[in-house]
């Protein structure tokens, strides 16, 4: 058996990190004047006593380094613990949430996959809505360093193609993989102020806006009203739009822009493939829309625009209620939450650059095939792929269609209809947020499913947002034995 003190010393310093990201909400509520306050007093006491008592109790092990399997366990247990302790404050405060809920939600903000199980979001405590959107916030900038650390070291879904481009292409601008965390964390920061002042400068409250920022720079989704985005309207939507599709960009990229490469973002096959993806599927639903509606075409465009890069890139807003724009648009939808945004960003689902993977393999079998006696390599960004790469990525895209049909199977034996468990099996695996049907839909929310099925989507969430591989490796008899 494995040491696991290294494990438990990071998480519980995580959790405490978090238990002292709850004084936040604690003073958003003291300054609107809220006596909810005391609940994230509570609630920071008990995680940063725990958190603490876990750390240091595992102190003793502190650069030892990290083992494989206990790396697969760091990078599972802290998407499982930290959502425990984020719940807590739903638990007790004015919500009176039970723990499926409360538990739901904080896996939902933290795996910035956007389902909620609240309703009537306008009468919540601000507390509660800022704690919303820093448990997203949190959350982006986790998976950032999650893909862009442990997920290619750990070669999981054919992310090791990038185990190289984080540190090494940067030996000699940025020799320390702690400078490049550090820059990555700035250019975060950069964009949601941004984003903040944007927001602000369109007529957002400055609540409003620095939650709405905190969930758009996250691909996150929670929105401090039932109406998600459609609250506001016009260039409000072009602006989330904007920040929407610059967060599923790969944050290693603006590294390299701010390091004195301009042309580090046009380059990358995966920016050019998701923004020409996006480009593709406004004009289909556009022209699908101007084809049975009779709306202003300034508004179509628009609200095709600002929902489509919704879906994409995970963030799940919604503008509208695409369910009553007919079945072709809600088709491609469905579709569009399974191709995701660009590695190493804040995005979700199957990302970009499988997609570009699997059809430079079709591509090459099919020059095979006509050619029996001679040699193609599938390439990438200019390189040849590995067969492990290549090994890699079909296996992740069977795991997720596998995965997502044994979850939407669990889901029906709960009593769920097709739609609401094909739909929920997608959004909770994908991180996208909404789902498809008039319960979970644009319009709904996740309230009404009994608590097992809330129980198997946040399962879904977190194995999801971690990759697929990365979880199912720790059931496995092999793992334990080595």
């Amino acid at each position: 058996m494995f040491d696991l003190r290294p494990v438990g010393y990071v998480i519980g310093l995580l959790v405490a990190m978090l238990g002292v990201a709850m004084v936040v909400p604690m003073l958003a509520d003291l300054f609107y004047g809220n006596s909810h306050w005391t609940v994230f007093a509570e609630s920071a006491i008990i995680t940063i006593v725990i958190g603490g008592v876990i750390s240091l109790s595992c102190s003793n092990s502190v650069g030892e380094g990290l083992t494989i399997q206990q790396t697969f366990l760091l990078t599972t247990g802290v998407w499982l613990a930290l959502p425990i302790f984020g719940a807590l404050p739903f638990v007790i405060g004015e919500t009176d949430a039970r723990f499926v809920d409360a538990f739901f939600e904080a896996m939902s903000g933290l795996t910035t996959t956007g389902s909620t199980v609240f309703s009537g979001l306008e009468d919540l405590p601000r507390g509660l809505l800022l704690w919303r959107g820093i448990l997203q916030w949190l959350g982006g900038i986790g998976i950032i360093v999650v893909a862009m650390v442990f997920l290619p070291e750990l070669r999981v879904g054919g992310m090791q193609i990038f185990r190289t481009e984080g540190f090494d292409t940067f030996g000699k601008i940025l020799p320390r993989a702690t400078q490049i965390a550090s820059q990555i964390a700035v250019i975060y920061v950069t964009l949601t102020l941004a984003c903040t002042l944007t927001y602000i400068a369109l007529a957002m409250t400055p609540f409003d806006a620095v939650v709405h920022a905190m969930t758009t720079v996250s691909t996150g989704g929670f929105s401090n009203y039932d109406g998600s985005f459609g609250t506001f309207s016009g260039n409000a939507e072009y602006a989330g739009t904007f920040f929407m599709i610059a967060a599923a960009l790969p944050f290693v990229r603006y590294v390299q822009l701010i390091n004195g490469n301009p042309l580090a973002l046009h380059r990358d096959p995966q920016v050019r493939g998701f923004l020409m993806t996006i480009a593709v599927l406004v004009g289909v639903v556009f022209v699908s829309l101007q084809l049975v509606f009779t709306h202003h075409p300034e508004q179509m465009l628009r609200e095709a625009l600002f929902n489509i890069s919704s879906i994409i890139s995970g963030t799940g807003y919604a503008s509208a209620d695409y369910m009553l724009w007919g079945a072709f648009p809600i088709a491609i939808f469905f579709f569009t939450g399974l191709i995701g945004g660009c590695a190493g960003s804040t995005s979700c689902s199957i990302k970009i650059f499988r997609f570009q993977l699997l059809f430079a393999s079709i591509g090459a079998q099919l020059r095979k095939t006509r050619s029996p006696h001679g040699v193609f390599t599938p390439r990438y960004a200019g390189r040849r792929v590995g067969d492990e790469v290549l090994n890699s990525v079909m296996t992740f895209f069977m795991l997720f269609i596998v995965s997502m049909g044994l979850l939407a199977v669990a889901l029906a034996m709960t009593g769920l209809d097709f739609m609401t468990s094909v739909s929920g099996a997608a959004t909770a695996l994908g991180n996208i947020g909404p789902g498809l049907g008039d319960t979970i839909g644009p319009s709904g929310n996740f309230s009404t499913l009994n608590d097992t099925a809330k129980w198997l989507l946040a399962a879904g969430m977190l194995i999801g947002r971690l990759e697929l591989m990365a979880v199912y490796v720790i059931f496995t008899v092999q793992f334990w034995r080595a």
